[in-house]
């Protein structure tokens, strides 16, 4: 699966002096132009992290209704982390996460995927429900990050999660 770059002409993310503000990102892959909804369209080490916080169950049952959510939510913060890491951060330095949910119940899933990237501390946060997102239906979350990241800074030594 590829990460990628935005499927419309705009950027990815932006810095502005010390910040650098990342555009909404939404589980797309953009190899298949497909939403991510399947946890095996996820590396396995993503899948094993999500495991341990009880989902992947292999019950049909539960993954079907499940899975959507879970992946996409773990997919988009893959790829903030991925966004972060382009100009010299970690997901350490992304502070502020506004998140836009088809479902506002899904965001107790999201939730949950978040911590595995911020362990510790969440960023500041905004949660909104809305009821479309381009480019498709199937999208269940987007999520726009701001990052500090002053120009002299130095990315060593910096924690980050998956």
């Amino acid at each position: 699966m590829s990460m990628g770059t935005p499927m419309a002409r705009y950027a990815s993310a932006r810095r502005a002096g010390d910040f650098v503000f990342m555009s909404g990102v939404v589980a797309m892959d953009p190899a298949t132009r497909q939403a991510v909804a399947r946890y095996d369209e996820l590396p396995d080490a993503a899948q094993a992290d999500l495991r341990r916080l009880g989902y992947v169950t292999g019950q049909l049952s539960v993954d079907v209704f499940e899975a959507p959510i879970v992946a996409q939510s773990w997919f988009v913060l893959a790829r903030i982390q991925a966004l972060a890491a382009e100009h010299g951060g970690s997901m350490a330095d992304v502070f502020k996460l506004v998140q836009y949910f088809r479902r506002l119940p899904d965001y107790a899933h999201f939730n949950r995927v978040r911590g595995l990237f911020y362990p510790g501390e969440p960023p500041a946060s905004t949660v909104v429900e809305v009821n479309r997102f381009l480019p498709g239906d199937e999208l269940l979350v987007e999520v726009e990050a701001t990052m500090y990241l002053p120009l002299h800074a130095s990315s060593a030594n910096r924690s980050d999660g998956p």
